[in-house]
């Protein structure tokens, strides 16, 4: 499996360049990868997607081939809320003024905060593998802190933790990928050797620890707002997580997304957190049943 006839796009988001791939025919469908990774993750899932889609699968700003566009000191220009807003301009630039988005990981939280943000844009929404952003920290025990030990590490004031990444960044990187029962080993070769090179690349470790420090502090603050105002996502949810992993372990994840969504439904998989690359099967399923119509 691979992105066959997918083609190469660049993309300017309001001053932001955004890379990406785009492939298939259909509705249109968006691919939001996580850390740290790119939209290789969707390798496996990329053919059999654009039987049925439009698929549209970027790299988020301060991944892969986008723009790592310099932050400030209250981590705005990584909030969810500008990473949102940059696939909103790339969805547009296609023509695409309402579409259904599936995000996994950062990418998952950059797609709440667009069903959030623009309603009208997002017809249906998949979230692959995490809880809301403010009850993952609130629900912060010695598990979690463990598990998810880079969220502590990466919120650090610069430059300590990208001075400690930039020292052995692919031991960094096997650690991360390796921490489930399945290892490295569920990893295609190719796309792990582009997760690397990626990662590699000038900005990247930088711009990603931003993406973790809005995700403590601005974009918390966004989420506080919405409960307080009484906002949820009015669009239909559909959360799949990894029977293994954090989310699978220590949260009810459907009950965690309905306190910020109307309308939420959702299961576990087998596995752990990697779903796209893990259970590529189970999850085009999961797709094609619940993107299976036109946006309305």
């Amino acid at each position: 499996m691979s992105f066959g006839d997918y083609e190469p796009f660049r993309v300017d988001a309001a001053g932001v360049e955004i890379a990406g791939t785009k492939g298939g025919e259909g509705p249109p469908l968006l691919l939001l990868h996580g850390y740290p990774q790119t939209h290789e993750i969707w390798h496996a899932c990329a053919d059999e997607l654009a039987r049925h889609f439009t698929v549209i699968a970027p790299d988020l700003r301060g991944y892969g081939a986008s723009a790592k566009p310099a932050s400030d000191a209250s981590h705005a220009p990584y909030s969810k809320r500008a990473m949102a807003a940059d696939q909103v301009h790339v969805m547009r630039h296609f023509g695409f003024d309402r579409f259904m988005v599936c995000g996994h990981d950062r990418g998952a939280r950059v797609a709440h905060r667009m069903a959030v943000d623009f309603p009208d844009a997002v017809d249906r929404l998949m979230l692959l593998d995490i809880a809301p952003t403010l009850a993952m920290y609130d629900a912060t025990d010695r598990f979690t802190a463990t598990a998810n030990f880079h969220w502590f590490m990466l919120i650090q004031r610069a430059p300590l933790p990208e001075s400690l990444i930039r020292g052995n960044p692919d031991a960094y990187l096997d650690r991360l990928f390796g921490s489930g029962s399945a290892g490295l080993a569920l990893f295609a070769p190719h796309a792990l050797q582009a997760y690397r090179d990626a990662f590699a690349a000038p900005g990247v470790i930088d711009a990603t620890c931003e993406d973790y420090r809005a995700a403590a502090s601005i974009d918390l603050e966004h989420e506080r707002d919405d409960l307080e105002r009484g906002v949820k996502m009015a669009c239909p949810l559909r959360v799949l997580w990894g029977e293994e992993g954090v989310i699978g372990q220590r949260f009810d994840a459907v009950a965690e997304w309905r306190k910020v969504a109307r309308d939420v439904s959702g299961r576990a998989l087998p596995g752990g957190h990697y779903i796209p690359e893990e259970q590529p099967e189970a999850l085009i399923a999961e797709m094609l049943a619940f993107f299976g119509t036109e946006p309305s």
